[in-house]
């Protein structure tokens, strides 16, 4: 009998053959409607893993801002890297390659104001909009599951639905902490971005005074349109993969390998195919307010005219020249010599300075258009690389973290209400 026992728990494929054994070791027939058929067991499965144990919401919010704060801070330096090579506002681009940017960062500005520039707005974003986008996930998700929706509508919906609710918090972070990646260092030698804060209340202070406290919100719509496709998807392909991996292993338990690879596929796939709306809501947050540039339309043509004269022809450069294709040390020139007003974004801003492409429009789709056609296909993806990266090592692990905290929490409850 326990032979017997063990040798169905080891081949499960013998059900197939119609027969079983008895106390006695003797096989029987059994019936073939009383068997349960292949497709019965799948329903059972996809049934128990929708209505499978539910967090209360306080783990789920906690579990959610723990992982994905500690996945932002661990890839905090590669998003700087992605940050500085869709925002360069230079022609041709100072920052290529995902490597050659890191290393070059690294070298001349150092770690926490060069790569992690920016990290204190990154940090406080973070945590308070994962803990409200896990407690809005879970709740509508739960809600259109229990209400008879298609589970991968539900995720794809529910992701939607959370990141609007986070938003309100994390977008002000966002422009902060894309302005600070961009500058780099206070009074930075060795890159021109227009930026120029002493540290993150200093840029509200300023910001609040001289923009308004509306510029906080500058890039709202292109930030949404960026990140609530991107959190649809995600989840999309996370929740579908679990559930993939869990019919396949038999358990809700997947262990921590499948764990890193549905998160960060997840991620990563998500971030791939929303990188052009990445791209326009950069250069959205970091393109220069032609109504703040009246200071620098005076200063910065003189100090382009000094640098040259000095370097080959002195005199002979007229202070009023529109300037072209600048070279390295003429650009070090203007910011030693100039410090030009700037802001983050509007449906007007320019860089003719710079000579980069021109977003004249509040709208996401028209700003993908002026990209393609002065760009070309290869200026949707640029970051695609460090975005790739970043999108999958912090979707792996935040989501891993996550799961981890829901097993802590379900051995060590805060609450005992499932519906909390």
């Amino acid at each position: 009998m326990v032979f017997a026992r063990i040798t169905n728990f080891l081949f499960p494929s013998g059900p197939s053959e119609k027969t079983n054994v008895s106390e006695h070791g003797e096989p029987f027939a059994i019936a073939d409607s009383a068997w349960p058929r292949e497709e019965e067991t799948v329903m059972d499965a996809t049934t128990t893993d929708i209505e499978a144990a539910r967090p209360p919401y306080l783990h789920a919010m906690l579990a959610g801002g723990f992982g994905g704060t500690t996945g932002d801070m661990l890839m905090h330096s590669l998003d700087t890297v992605k940050t500085r090579q869709q925002g360069d506002p230079h022609m041709p681009p100072k920052y290529t390659s995902m490597g050659n940017t890191y290393y070059t960062i690294w070298r001349q500005e150092g770690v926490r104001r060069g790569l992690y520039g920016g990290v204190t707005p990154a940090f406080l974003g973070s945590f308070s909009g994962t803990v409200i986008f896990f407690g809005t996930y879970e709740w509508s998700k739960r809600l259109m599951i229990d209400a008879g929706v298609l589970p991968w509508v539900s995720y794809l919906s529910a992701g939607f639905i959370a990141d609007l609710a986070a938003s309100p918090l994390y977008v002000p972070s966002e422009v902060l902490k894309t302005r600070l990646q961009l500058q780099g260092r206070y009074n930075n030698p060795f890159f021109s971005s227009g930026y120029n804060y002493r540290s993150t209340f200093h840029a509200i202070r300023v910001i609040s005074k001289t923009e308004g406290v509306s510029a906080l919100f500058h890039g709202y719509r292109a930030t949404l349109w960026r990140d609530i496709p991107f959190s649809g998807l995600q989840f999309a392909f996370y929740e579908q993969e679990r559930k993939l991996a869990k019919a396949s292993i038999g358990s809700r338990d997947i262990g921590l390998p499948l764990e890193i690879f549905t998160g960060a596929t997840a991620g990563g796939m998500a971030g791939v195919i929303t990188c052009p709306l990445d791209v326009v809501k950069t250069r959205l947050q970091t393109q220069v307010d032609p109504d703040l540039r009246p200071t620098a339309t005076t200063a910065s043509p003189s100090a382009h005219s000094s640098t040259a004269s000095s370097e080959t022809r002195r005199g002979a450069v007229s202070a009023s020249s529109e300037p072209s294709h600048i070279s390295a040390s003429t650009q070090h020139a203007v910011q030693k010599t100039a410090h030009r007003a700037i802001s983050t974004s509007s449906p007007s801003t320019t860089l003719k300075s710079h000579e980069v492409v021109t977003l004249d429009t509040a709208s996401t789709i028209e700003g993908l258009r002026i990209i393609y056609r002065t760009e070309g296909f290869a200026g949707w993806f640029r970051g695609v690389g460090p975005r790739a990266v970043w999108t999958s090592v912090q979707s792996g692990t935040m989501l891993v973290l996550y799961q981890t905290f829901l097993r802590w929490f379900e051995s060590h409850p805060l609450v005992q209400d499932e519906d909390v």
